[in-house]
């Protein structure tokens, strides 16, 4: 089937160990805007957005004035620009990750930021630190472009899917712990702290992210052991019977080992009109969530379909 060219191909065997540089990469870069940022409910406070030029983390504060890193994937480069006008840049290229956190580091001393971040990274199994990582050190640019210009679309159709909400919801950001774009919005009721344990991650910060009743959305490219990348749905608490939901989208499904609802990427890639089945995916998924967890929906959102 002929795929929509503003949708690229990106088959995650063709760029996985850039995918896993660049991964970690965006650790770095997060961090830095974790350390130096207040907390907002649910770590809201330490995200990327997506841009027409890559991710950015927005002006951060710093002794009075903000600075921005932002990954331009036009130009391969790490911009660092500040309020009162002084800039670096970094060019993406092939390095290793305790290369980049170096080179980082010395170009925020360079503009009189001086910073400390904890340099294991977050939610990956076996994770070196940063200073100590010269094994992933790769860089493609053509795929690391169609993976941005994969994020461009997702960033576009999460805002549509977004603005039917009127009850509380996050902005669409990228996590750089999980390494995926997402957008939750919320019951208005409490939960309780998740179990389980994330890869070096305190049980306090998963019971920050999830301390309310969620229905959350994403895209992910399939890094971490899954192999292919796709949109993926979640409520959590998960209310009894959320897996056994007949959806009418064209190749979505429940994923029991994740407990999520899967939508290939591939299969809005090669859809006659990606944006309909990809909206009719996060809108079936939610309202099942919300029937089930018998959500206020007249109340949250703009225009509640029939109970």
């Amino acid at each position: 089937m002929a795929s929509n060219p503003s949708w690229p191909h990106l088959p995650l065997s063709t760029w996985s160990d850039t995918c896993e540089t660049l991964h970690r990469w965006t650790q770095v870069v997060g961090k830095v805007r974790m350390v130096l940022t207040p907390l907002v409910n649910h770590w809201w406070n330490v995200t990327l957005y997506v841009t027409s030029r890559g991710l950015t983390t927005s002006p951060i504060p710093a002794d009075g004035r903000t600075f921005e890193l932002l990954f331009d994937f036009h130009n391969h480069q790490l911009t660092f620009e500040t309020s009162d006008g002084a800039a670096e840049r970094l060019a993406l290229a092939p390095m290793s990750v305790a290369r980049f956190y170096s080179e980082v580091t010395a170009r925020l001393e360079r503009l009189g930021i001086k910073i400390h971040i904890w340099t294991m990274p977050n939610e990956i199994e076996q994770a070196v630190p940063f200073d100590q990582d010269h094994t992933h050190a790769q860089y493609d640019p053509v795929m690391v472009r169609r993976f941005w210009e994969a994020l461009v679309q997702a960033d576009r159709v999460f805002k549509i899917f977004r603005s039917r909400f009127i009850g509380k919801v996050s902005p669409v950001h990228f996590f750089w712990g999980s390494f995926d774009l997402a957008v939750t919005r919320f019951s208005g009721r409490t939960a309780p702290p998740p179990g389980g344990v994330t890869p070096n991650l305190a049980g306090w910060v998963m019971a920050e992210a999830y301390s309310h009743e969620v229905s959350s959305c994403g895209f992910w490219p399939g890094n971490g052991g899954y192999g292919r990348a796709a949109f993926y749905v979640y409520a959590y608490p998960e209310p009894p019977g959320y897996g056994d939901i007949q959806l009418r989208t064209p190749g979505a499904f429940y994923d029991k080992g994740l407990g999520q609802f899967i939508l290939p990427y591939d299969a809005v890639r090669q859809a006659a009109n990606p944006d309909a089945l990809l909206l009719g995916f996060l809108q079936e998924t939610y309202e099942g969530a919300a029937k089930l967890a018998h959500w206020d929906r007249h109340a949250l959102e703009r225009s509640a379909s029939p109970a």
